[in-house]
């Protein structure tokens, strides 16, 4: 019986050898979308990405790509998130895939943070170098101080080639061309080989003496002292002086090497240009806001007073980055992502056009399963469920206005 019992027990052990050791050689295809990560609110009452556009969807390696489109600071900016005062252009991507060659606010440079008014939309576009092939869900995404990163709508664009093509090249202040992706890229390996050689050296030193439970049995029988001897000490202090006096070798020699620096660039860029958006001639009051969890739709009564001079009529509404369409009045035509398009996804209780100087009470609701796919819905279990999105008409001309919204949302489980 005995016999029996180890040969269960060893087979057992293998087995689960062989289990961890597959797992740890398991790499499935990372699939998951960054935005779901984030709660409702933060998607819907921060910034809000619309007019968005990939320029390619299949991009060679070292070839370029333009991400562009527009991006409204909401007003009703959560109270439990750091105001936007210094925030970051930046692209939520899977690692170094792309390499950042530009972003632009308003027209202008921005290299690094910005600040950024509530209330107001810009106007943005980021420039990529495709470095990795693959194919990855490139994001926008603005990082806000405290507040950490709001990502946005993302799309699946693929890269093509191969990485060893890769070439980052750019001119130093002095004239000289150097390939980033490659520049002193044998003293980085060099370093690292020797400060990882010397940490084994230190560790094989200790190693040597009695561990871990030996040293523990005379630290309990009051013999620590006897651990370390003189000349333990003297090869630690030995060991010290050797680090310090490397590192002060390798900074003086860099110095002498490259004389002219200039320091990472940490300033706050302020005053950036704003979108003038057309005069709004449109108001809206959210009379009342539901979500019915059964149907993953909400459910809006909205008054719409038409202040303008043309007849108006809604379109679309846009949350969090997912679109939901009125195709009687508005068709996309940008290769929006499908995943966060709802074409038919809009309706109106009576979508007829509101004629200049009249006011209409209609039922909206925006319906399709993007409320539980992008977990927008989680926003009912929140402390302060609240809404925030854009409502955007046109009128008979076609041009655009946006409007937006913002009031309680209340879920109804019927």
């Amino acid at each position: 019986m005995k016999l029996i019992k180890d040969k269960v027990a060893k087979l057992s052990f293998v087995a689960l050898l062989v289990t961890v050791t597959a797992a740890m050689f398991y790499t499935p295809t990372a699939s998951a979308h960054g935005e779901k990560s984030q709660a409702a609110f933060m998607r819907m009452r921060t910034i809000h990405w619309f007019d968005l556009n990939w320029s390619k969807d299949t991009v060679p390696v070292n070839d370029t790509m333009t991400i562009s489109g527009k991006f409204h600071v909401f007003a009703g900016w959560p109270e439990t998130v750091d105001k936007p005062e210094v925030s970051f252009l930046n692209i939520g991507i899977p690692g170094p895939v792309f390499i950042r060659q530009g972003s632009w606010i308003g027209g202008q440079l921005v290299p690094r943070s910005v600040s950024l008014e509530l209330g107001e939309t810009y106007e943005f576009k980021v420039l990529l170098k495709a470095r990795r092939p693959g194919d990855w869900h490139i994001h926008t995404m603005m990082n806000v101080q405290g507040g950490g990163p709001i990502i946005g709508p993302g799309k699946w664009v693929t890269v093509t080639g191969s990485m060893g093509t890769f070439v980052n090249p750019v001119t130093t202040l002095l004239g000289d061309t150097i390939d980033l992706e490659t520049y002193n890229l044998g003293n980085v390996y060099f370093w690292h080989a020797f400060w990882y050689a010397l940490g084994l050296a230190w560790l094989a030193y200790w190693v040597r003496k009695p561990v871990f439970v030996p040293r523990y049995l005379a630290v309990e029988a009051g013999k620590a002292d006897s651990l370390i001897s003189a000349t333990d000490r003297k090869v630690a202090m030995g060991f010290a002086a050797a680090t310090i006096g490397i590192v002060a070798f390798g900074m003086s020699s860099t110095n002498a090497a490259y004389p002219v620096t200039t320091p990472l660039q940490a300033g706050l860029i302020r005053g950036m240009k704003t979108l003038e958006m057309p005069a709004r001639t449109v108001n809206v009051k959210v009379e009342d806001a539901t979500y019915r969890v059964p149907g993953r739709a909400m459910q809006m009564t909205l008054t719409i007073t038409n202040n303008g001079d043309s007849a108006v009529r809604l379109g679309e509404f846009n949350t969090a980055g997912v679109r939901f369409l009125d195709p009687a009045v508005h068709e996309d035509e940008t290769g929006y992502p499908d995943d966060l398009l709802a074409e038919e996804g809009l309706t109106v209780s009576d979508n007829s056009p509101i004629a200049p100087g009249t006011s209409r009470t209609v039922q909206v609701t925006a319906s399709d399963a993007a409320w539980e796919v992008y977990r927008l819905a989680d926003l009912i279990y929140d402390p302060d469920s609240r809404f925030a999105g854009l409502l955007f008409f046109f009128d008979e001309a076609g041009d655009r206005q946006m409007v937006t919204v913002d009031a309680p949302l209340i879920p109804s489980f019927i």
